[in-house]
């Protein structure tokens, strides 16, 4: 269920921005604060708690290891994200600021910002294999990124197939990290180092989509109740995981 959930979200978003063409930006920004919120709450409520709760007691017999503390992979990701924003330049929360041509046309492909989008999105797969809550919350933050990318190709006078095996490629990433959680070692020995990046990783992202996702950084009454809803859904949803 996680692969395919995570996977259709981005094809449903290609699909809707390809052949719906929805020209409101109110409305995708307010998709994206409450997915901003959906995902921090998701992270706040189960991730958070589930890392530092383990505490450092799964090491294999006979072998003492010191790792290191869970916050700093924490700020690892934070501070990777940023990094990986620098290249992508903040599409993964919604902005898409690439350069075109005075007639709004695209002459080469953002090899980086399809790097940086596609190694984040890697990325967050890794902790949904323990947590199926989060492919949701995945799912619905990729939803309105997938739109607003193609909306962007389709101005930017991109050719559809491209515009297509970009979004694909994209869509597959995150199942593609769910699998590589489930099958590789490393990630099964460090999958707390690795889940707390990602928890870096998604408090950046969510918390920058819910304080930019209005202009002025003026808070209205729409964007509150999106952001409220995404908190309730987010939080009823992990008191039925926990019962």
């Amino acid at each position: 269920m996680q692969y395919i959930i995570t996977f259709f979200a981005v094809i449903a978003g290609f699909l809707i921005a390809l052949f719906l063409k929805p020209q409101k930006k109110k409305n995708i920004k307010l998709l994206l604060a409450f997915s901003g919120a959906f995902l921090l709450s998701l992270t706040v409520l189960h991730l958070l708690p589930e890392l530092f709760q383990e505490g450092h007691h799964h090491h294999h017999e006979g072998e003492h290891e010191h790792r290191l503390p869970v916050g700093l992979f924490i700020m690892i990701g934070i501070l990777f994200q940023i990094v990986l924003e620098f290249f992508s330049k903040g599409a993964e929360h919604g902005h898409v600021h690439i350069h075109t041509d005075k007639n709004d046309e695209l002459h080469h492909i953002p090899w980086l910002l399809f790097v940086s989008l596609c190694l984040h999105a890697l990325l967050e797969g890794f902790p949904i294999q323990e947590n199926t809550n989060l492919a949701y919350g995945i799912a619905v933050h990729h939803f309105p990124i997938a739109i607003i990318l193609t909306l962007f190709f389709v101005n930017a006078k991109m050719e559809k197939k491209m515009i297509f095996g970009f979004m694909f490629a994209f869509a597959l990433m995150t199942p593609l990290g769910t699998f590589l959680a489930e099958q590789m070692h490393f990630a099964q020995h460090y999958s707390k180092e690795i889940s707390a990046v990602v928890v870096g990783i998604l408090f950046h992202i969510s918390s920058t989509i819910i304080f930019e996702s209005n202009e002025g950084h003026k808070f209205n009454l729409a964007k509150i109740t999106m952001i409220v809803l995404g908190f309730l859904l987010a939080f009823f949803m992990e008191m039925g995981h926990s019962h």
